[in-house]
């Protein structure tokens, strides 16, 4: 996933991890076979991702059909998160408990998104792409052997941080009270068994892709989503509002985190029916080679660093954040300016992302993965300008809408129970802010799969030394000057001028090694598209400007508002892209309007 991302309470997707019609899956496996005879048959969905590659050289109609059930699956999860996040914000406020909450839950998902993100997309899914290609048996051999090391460093993993959980609260969060850090390492306790089930889910999302199977890893978070809005139900009914570190009950505690884990557990194993779908049927293989494990721990160590580095700069986030919080509570500002807003700002900010960018990079890796392999690099570099191409032309429009309706966004789903219109009004602001850097975000997040397509880890490493020191230089400053209610504020832009630079980096290196970019097609593809966000843009601002001077900020004109706003919009946006002859956002509105209904598989 993302780069200096906020600790999720949901994934990523997760974006993480991100990620329009019907995938490209394996063979079904007959339930009847005998589970020690079955083997991973991926011939099917090579063969498919090959005929994709193959055939014209954008790839555009290919592509949409290995991100289809990925768009849809990450709707319904980040819709279904997104709704999970206001019921733990409407339950636990977004001050000193909601901000404890966050604290100890972000470490199982830092974890979870160096996985997805960082580990498994730079170098699992690239390398086991190669070994299938080679020889089906051996790929099935080379993976088990992968595996076992990898769900052995987990269990490792996981005991060392449930060890450390102390020294984690004190490291993400000096900042706190006395009861708050008290409080943080139980959630801490409860929540980090969860590294070890994100790391199997992670695991066995990267082999699904690896083999054009795509619908797993994007639909089981909604079962995670389900858990956790009973739970966060339950604890406000049993609780009641206003619970602060100091008087919630140990009971409480348990059902709060408790539950939280659960769902994970429940994603995690959600998985199975899939795996089985394609074959899978893992047997721990302990005939480590040297020549397997050579390359693949150069990419690793390659891609630790890159984690280590963006981690520094998380860590130092959180701390600002946290730090904030606590002031705003000493000045007593009645609402709350820390980590929680900046959370559930960065879910918001985060899900056009998720929706179309996770799903166009995760259909992309594997495919350039294979052009890389190859040598091809045109193809490569239609990948490329395809991927980036077909992600803008939701993510621009949706980076305007964030940033014209978040307050409506806002108020109707978290300003309710515990947080008050200040809390939330507090959350759109950080979305503003983010929304200004989501096209370079997302931009930034497909450059990198490049960079992972072609087993290059180290270069990604390189710029993060760049990036960070640019967000940790920008955030600490805005610290030091800023207003207590604008320090959250100041992160975020500080984070968007980093995530600028790295695009710039990262376009001047990779111009260079795919000899040459289509620049010039790209860059006219996005000015049409940019010009067709500003009448869309225009009209929903129009709308925030009204009904906030005939309502101010209530929720069922927070409803109306978000819905009259966000329809005219759209439909002014097509329109005017429709005029401009774009034609991704024509190819996109009819694969849609075609395939979608009745036609997901998994």
């Amino acid at each position: 996933m993302s780069d200096l991302e906020p600790g999720r309470s949901e994934v990523a997707s997760t974006l993480p991890d991100i990620p329009v019609i019907g995938p490209t899956t394996g063979p079904t496996a007959d339930p009847a076979d005998d589970p020690s005879t079955q083997v991973f048959d991926t011939s099917e969905g090579i063969k498919a991702a090959e005929s994709e590659s193959s055939g014209s050289r954008g790839g555009v109609g290919g592509l949409l059909k290995s991100s289809a059930v990925m768009a849809v699956g990450t709707v319904a999860s980040r819709l279904l998160g997104f709704v999970r996040n206001a019921v733990i914000v409407i339950a636990l406020g977004t001050g000193p408990l909601g901000d404890v909450y966050n604290v100890a839950n972000t470490f199982p998902n830092v974890v979870y998104d160096m996985l997805l993100g960082g580990i498994l997309t730079a170098v699992h899914v690239p390398m086991l792409v190669r070994a299938l290609e080679k020889d089906r048996a051996y790929g099935e051999e080379y993976e088990a052997r992968l595996l076992t090391i990898v769900l052995g460093g987990l269990l490792v993993l996981t005991g060392i941080a449930m060890f450390c959980a102390p020294l984690l609260v004190d490291l993400y969060a000096s900042g706190f009270t006395p009861d708050q850090h008290k409080l943080a390492v139980i959630f801490a306790l409860f929540f980090l068994p969860q590294i070890f089930f994100y790391g199997v889910g992670a695991l066995a999302g990267a082999s699904l892709n690896a083999r054009g199977s795509f619908a797993a890893p994007m639909w089981t978070p909604v079962l995670n989503s389900v858990v956790v809005i009973v739970v966060g139900g339950a604890f406000l009914v049993v609780a009641g509002p206003g619970v602060t570190p100091s008087s919630i009950s140990s009971s409480d505690v348990t059902l709060l985190a408790g539950g939280t884990t659960l769902g994970i557990v429940v994603q995690t194993l959600a998985m199975w029916p899939s795996l089985r779908k394609v074959g899978f049927r893992f047997r721990p293989r302990f005939d480590f080679r040297r020549e397997e494990l050579a390359p693949v721990g150069g990419m690793a160590l390659w891609t630790l660093l890159y984690v280590a580095i963006m981690q520094i700069g998380f860590v130092v986030n959180t701390n600002i954040a946290v730090r904030a919080g606590v002031r705003g509570e000493k000045e007593h500002l009645g609402y709350g300016v820390g980590l929680t807003p900046w959370n559930n700002a960065y879910l918001l900010f985060q899900l056009p992302y998720a929706i179309v960018g996770v799903s166009v990079m995760t259909a992309l890796l594997p495919r350039m993965s294979r052009h890389a392999s190859e040598e091809r690099f045109d193809l490569v570099r239609d990948d490329l300008t395809t991927g980036l191409n077909l992600s803008s032309v939701i993510i621009i429009p949706s980076a305007a809408l964030l940033f014209a309706l978040s307050p409506e966004l806002v108020t109707a789903f978290f300003s309710h129970g515990s947080t008050g219109v200040a809390d939330g009004l507090m959350i759109a602001n950080v979305v503003q802010a983010f929304a200004l850097s989501l096209v370079p975000f997302a931009i930034f997040q497909l450059l990198l799969r490049v960079f992972y397509s072609l087993a290059d880890t180290r270069t990604p490493a390189l710029i993060a030394i760049g990036n960070i020191a640019i967000s940790i230089t920008l955030g600490l400053i805005g610290y030091a000057i800023l207003p207590t209610d604008m320090i959250v504020e100041g992160i975020a832009i500080a984070l968007g001028i980093s995530w600028v630079v790295g695009c710039m980096v990262a376009a001047l290196i990779l111009r260079r090694r795919l000899a040459g970019l289509e620049a010039r097609q790209m860059v006219r593809t996005h000015v049409k598209i940019a010009v067709a966000t500003v009448p869309a843009f225009v009209f929903a601002l129009g709308v925030h400007e009204l009904f906030v001077k005939l309502f101010y900020y209530q929720l069922i004109t927070s409803v109306a508002a978000l819905a009259v706003g966000g329809a005219g919009a759209a439909v002014l946006y097509v329109l005017v892209a429709r005029r401009l002859r774009i034609s991704e956002v024509e190819t996109l509105a009819g694969t849609v309007m075609r395939r979608l209904p009745g036609r997901v598989s998994s």
